[in-house]
């Protein structure tokens, strides 16, 4: 209703057109896929007092829209300085500038109050629980935090599993297939905090590892794992790679 098309309708109406073909005819973009059912939806009374009513609804709406673009301006203008590390948080997949500027004015920006990112992923309560019991784990869910940040990051979280080729959009597979959509947004959240950290510590921007980089990352790991108890056992490894086919 209130898009482009919804707002030409009402602002018909107010001007005293009522003819449903008329009406569904300033219809812009995919929803002239739906005229048909748009007249039909228009037909129907529209006598003074809705008029009225709907004019003093548009005023409200128009009144808020420009209290809001007036208060986006003064924030724009404190952000000034720091328009650099919003530029570089907004190099993360799933990150857009709202979202930047949640993760800076949320966190204060100021990563030496953190040891490490998981410090800082542990204080916005984006890190899974650790409740175990008999070796069990029986509990994986956050604490609650700062539910700004948290919805941002989740909001993240959601728009990096569509960045395709990623490593978050990988992370986001690797999760959901053994805990499910819900947690495995929650994951990549967490990832894009740990990023962030390191993005306005150090000054850098997003480097993209790839979809493949868990996949290195864990069969590397692997290695040393098992070079690690071979040598734990008295022989000497070494390494080479395969040959190719």
């Amino acid at each position: 209703m209130l898009g482009v098309s919804g707002r030409a309708m009402m602002e018909a109406l107010l001007h005293g057109t009522t003819d449903p073909t008329v009406l569904a005819d300033l219809a812009r973009g995919r929803l002239r896929r739906k005229l048909p059912a748009l007249r039909e939806a228009l037909q129907g009374r529209f006598r003074a007092h809705h008029a009225f009513l709907v004019g003093q609804i548009l005023a409200k709406l128009d009144f808020l829209d420009e209290v809001i673009t007036t208060v986006t301006d003064e924030i724009d203008r404190h952000l000034l300085p720091f328009e650099a590390v919003l530029t570089r948080l907004d190099t993360i997949p799933g990150v857009n500038r709202k979202a930047a500027v949640t993760i800076l004015a949320e966190t204060g920006g100021d990563m030496t109050r953190f040891a490490s990112p998981g410090h800082l992923c542990s204080w916005a309560a984006v890190s899974p629980g650790q409740h175990e019991s008999a070796g069990k784990r029986r509990s994986g869910r956050t604490r609650k935090g700062n539910r700004f940040l948290r919805r941002t990051l989740v909001e993240s979280g959601l728009a990096a599993t569509r960045a395709k080729g990623t490593a978050l959009q990988a992370r986001y597979s690797r999760v959901k297939s053994h805990r499910g959509h819900k947690k495995a947004v929650i994951a990549v959240g967490h990832q894009i905090l740990e990023i962030a950290f390191f993005i306005m510590r150090d000054d850098v921007t997003y480097h993209e590892l790839g979809r493949d980089y868990f996949d290195r990352h864990h069969r590397d790991r692997a290695v040393r794992r098992h070079v690690h108890s071979l040598e734990s056992l008295g022989y000497r490894v070494t390494l080479e790679a395969p040959q190719a086919a």
